[in-house]
């Protein structure tokens, strides 16, 4: 008997320090979430109808400006005329820009820069306990205390330290807990969000 119950103990000390050790790779995996996933790369996300963004062609001030998407995806552009840039990034715009410039001879190695102004065409979701749940226009650099800010803050029942973020990346959903309870006392640092992002709130249960 005495043989049986150091047997049980053992394994029940095994038990224990695995459900430990899986708690501590939990909390790792949510501290690395958190302060580390960084958002989708301007370039790397695609334009839309109404977006706005700045050209800037080295030397060149007559080629450089702001423009607006229209709505049938296109800009007009100096020397190049009718663009078509919805659905591209940022880096496929740049090369377009340049490829004209270039086979067009009217610069022999134009270098063009691209800067996202407005993400009129992208939306972040805010849902839970917040007093006006809904989409929201993205706007370059948006964090999740603007997003919350937006939809009017937290509601008496928020749990705001466990306020979640999914995000797509690749075609994976990616959930990000984030304590924005925290950030707003100055305790964390704030998260900059992402087009696409859902913001959920969920309910405290104390």
């Amino acid at each position: 008997m005495r043989l049986l119950n150091q047997r049980i103990l053992r394994v029940g000390l095994v038990l224990l320090g695995s459900c430990h050790t899986a708690a501590q790779q939990e909390q790792r995996e949510h501290a690395l979430d958190y302060t580390h996933v960084a958002p989708l790369l301007v370039q790397g996300t695609v334009l839309g109808p109404s977006d706005v963004f700045e050209v800037q062609v080295f030397q060149e001030k007559d080629l450089s400006g702001v423009y607006r998407v229209a709505a049938d995806g296109t800009i007009k552009f100096p020397l190049c005329g009718s663009v078509a840039v919805s659905g591209k990034t940022g880096s496929e715009i740049e090369d377009m820009l340049i490829a004209c410039l270039r086979t067009g001879g009217y610069l022999k190695a134009p270098q063009v820069s691209l800067f996202v102004k407005e993400f009129n065409s992208k939306k972040v979701f805010v849902f839970g306990e917040v007093q006006k749940p809904g989409t929201f226009a993205y706007e370059s650099g948006m964090t999740v205390v603007q997003a919350v800010t937006l939809a009017g803050g937290f509601t008496a029942k928020a749990e705001a330290n466990s306020t979640s973020v999914s995000r797509q990346v690749e075609k994976q959903e990616h959930k990000i807990k984030i304590p924005v309870k925290d950030i707003g006392n100055g305790r964390a640092p704030n998260f900059a969000l992402a087009p696409g992002d859902i913001v959920y709130v969920p309910e405290s249960f104390f």
